[in-house]
């Protein structure tokens, strides 16, 4: 959130309470409204719960959207393991998805509301939890204050500033300082994170790792895994994946200039936001290669340049029909995706230069041989050429990836240990609570 729709908020809410509305109401609600609700679930947005609250302590976990969901998803099993009611709150249908196919009934599932006074005030009167924990980058200042004015513990985990989040709330310091102030705990992925926490002045601050290392690989549906991989044979392979605008032109120019030479040659582009594989599909196909669309269930035939992946939900099934991957938003866009994920599928992972997001997990695989960056379409064609070419080379990448992952592991148990001060004592109320009702 920018920081004058921050500054906005935090004034209103100390001196008019609700006049935060009609301030930062447009901007939210123009956030919330590109094609991510479920219209039949809209009121939850407003705060309006569509269940019924439970016996005993409750904890409200927090993940925008599907990455952040992947991430805490063993978190919540560790803290279900306990015994206590968890709230997850999402802001996308698809993270809601993800939920509910990974934890189902086990957790509460609600869109996060919206960040207004009267529907964060709505949220909390109804569900009143005992302990926030919010697993998410950007910052939501009325959600934080009315948190904060109830006394109810908030605990950012997995905590990441990109450059321009931090170097924008040093700009205005006063408002960070109220704002990080209401935080019990940050525990954030990296040392470099965790200082910029400490000079917007949260108190205290650990570091924990990334999360998203300790999750499980994407999984697969291994019928529709044996069915393409049927259809591609022997063909070699290679991936652009989570891409932005720009980035699937320049794999499809990868793959024009690479497929004389690797003879059937199949190119997988992912984009990042798959509704835009309309005009791809258009836009590829006039460039003269012939594609067939996953949402479609066209069928890879031997004349198949590019598969489109445009579907939600299968990034394991992509990951697993090849051993080289591009990892997008680095070369066009800027910041980067995670490139976990094929790393720990052994995959070759390559990316553009601009991966500033993701720095530090970066900066591991580069320094272990488990990823290479590259300058522009010409770098990016020169390094799928020499794996596709080289076997060993390609083999030593995949083998260094899985490796580094496996060493970074341990965020879980970092973060739950930073974490046992505040469930430990809902852990206990619940147990009493449970003895008086038998």
């Amino acid at each position: 959130m920018s920081e004058r729709w921050a500054r906005a908020a935090l004034t209103a809410y100390r001196y008019a309470g609700a006049v935060a509305y009609p301030l930062i109401g447009p901007y939210v609600a123009w956030r919330a409204s590109r094609g991510k609700e479920d219209r039949a679930r809209r009121r939850e947005r407003y705060g309006v719960a569509g269940r019924p609250r439970p016996e005993g302590p409750v904890i409200w976990i927090h993940a925008a959207s599907v990455g952040e969901t992947i991430a805490v998803v063993p978190l919540v099993e560790s803290i279900l393991d306990y015994g206590v009611n968890i709230v997850l709150t999402t802001g996308t249908v698809t993270s809601a998805k993800v939920a509910e196919e990974r934890l189902g009934s086990r957790i509460i599932h609600q869109y996060v509301p919206l960040d207004l006074k009267p529907a964060v005030s709505r949220f909390l009167d109804h569900w009143r939890p005992e302990l926030a924990i919010i697993a998410e980058s950007e910052i939501w200042p009325m959600t934080i204050l009315e948190l904060g004015a109830r006394n109810v513990p908030q605990v950012l985990v997995n905590g990441r500033l990109s450059d321009r989040s931090f170097m924008s709330w040093k700009k205005r310091a006063g408002v960070a300082e109220a704002l990080f102030e209401n935080l019990a705990h940050v525990i954030a992925q990296s040392d470099v994170d965790g200082e910029r926490f400490r000079a917007l002045g949260a108190r205290p601050v650990t570091v924990s790792g990334n999360l998203k290392v300790d999750t499980n690989p994407p999984p697969v549906d291994e019928r529709a895994l044996a069915t393409l991989q049927r259809q591609i044979g022997g063909r070699p392979t290679w991936a652009a994946i989570s891409t932005h605008d720009g980035e699937e032109v320049v794999a499809a120019e990868v793959h024009a200039s690479l497929h004389r030479r690797h003879h059937g040659l199949l190119t997988i582009i992912v984009p990042r936001h798959p509704d835009r594989a309309d005009a791809l599909a258009a836009q590829i196909s006039g460039m003269g290669l012939s594609v067939a669309r996953r949402s479609k269930g066209d069928r890879i035939s031997h004349d198949t340049d590019i598969l489109l992946g445009d579907t939600i939900g299968e990034m394991g099934l992509y990951l697993r029909l090849t051993e080289i991957a591009f990892v997008g938003r680095s070369l066009t866009s800027q910041g980067g995706q995670n490139p976990l994920e094929p790393a720990m599928l052994e995959t070759a992972v390559l990316a553009g230069r601009n991966v500033q997001n993701f720095r530090e997990a970066y900066q591991r695989l580069l320094d272990s041989g488990g990823a290479k960056l590259v300058r522009d379409r010409d770098m990016l064609t020169g390094a799928v050429n020499f794996l596709l070419t080289n076997e060993a080379a390609r083999h030593e990448m995949m083998a260094a990836g899985a490796a580094t992952v496996d060493e970074m592991r341990g965020a879980l148990a970092r973060t739950l240990k930073s974490l046992e001060p505040y469930i430990q004592p809902l852990v206990v109320k619940a147990r009493l609570k449970g003895a008086n009702g038998r």
